[in-house]
């Protein structure tokens, strides 16, 4: 039996080029940028996925969030721009800049990967987009990127500065001063389909439970945790 997800329409490479206002002049690279491996697996005619061009979009993705970072918060010291690059590089903050550009819709997967959700998966999300970032700085360069990525990084900004203090930092700081040693965290429960799970954490101090919470993925459940746990000590 067909799945529902197999029978879905994939967005070409060229619409999504036209859609995005990417003007891709070697749209081979933008196809790359959207090919799975488990797509390559099925279709021996492919000639590459994307895990190249994610690597390089990896590191063009690190120097421009740095850049930006520098320049958007002048007064800002060192250790808060790492926590701020930091955050806006990891997988997790690249699938929310795919998802808000639909870039799921434009995957090229295989067949299991298509059944299973994973034009949603957060993991291939984040991966696509750094591939879609290496290959537009192939085809057109540093300054190209730089002006696609601005208001990407706009967008997300309220965001990163409500993050700049990590809960679970200041957390771990509020228990070793009072000497409760570690805080621990667990996952309770993990509901939803595969491609978008939520996972429920409870944090423990001393063997209490101090705090719980939810989110799309472990570790942003765990910073919920830890800050409805802040939330309750400081009460």
């Amino acid at each position: 039996m067909t799945s529902n997800f197999q029978k879905r329409d994939v967005e070409s490479a060229s619409s999504l080029n036209e859609r995005l206002g990417l003007s891709f002049s070697n749209l081979s690279l933008l196809i790359r940028a959207l090919t799975h491996r488990s797509y390559i697996n099925e279709h021996p005619e492919a000639v590459e996925d994307n895990e190249r061009l994610e690597f390089l979009g990896d590191a063009v993705l690190d120097f421009i969030v740095g850049e930006w970072a520098y320049h958007r918060f002048p007064e800002m010291k060192e250790g808060d721009l790492t926590k701020i690059r930091s955050s806006l590089v990891r997988n997790e903050r690249l699938a929310d800049f795919a998802r808000r550009l639909n870039l799921g819709q434009a995957l090229r997967l295989g067949r299991g990967e298509t059944s299973s959700g994973g034009h949603h998966r957060e993991s291939l999300l984040g991966s696509a987009f750094e591939a879609l970032i290496g290959a537009l700085y192939l085809d057109l360069g540093l300054e190209r990127v730089i002006r696609f990525m601005k208001p990407l990084l706009e967008w997300m900004s309220p965001t990163i500065l409500d993050e700049l203090h990590d809960p679970k930092s200041d957390l771990q700081e509020l228990t070793q001063s009072q000497k409760l040693g570690m805080p621990q965290y667990h996952v309770v429960a993990i509901n939803g389909p595969d491609h978008a799970r939520t996972y429920e954490v409870e944090v423990k101090v001393a063997d209490e439970i101090k705090g719980r919470g939810t989110g799309s993925s472990k570790s942003s459940a765990e910073r919920a945790a830890a800050k409805d746990a802040l939330d309750r000590i400081n009460r």
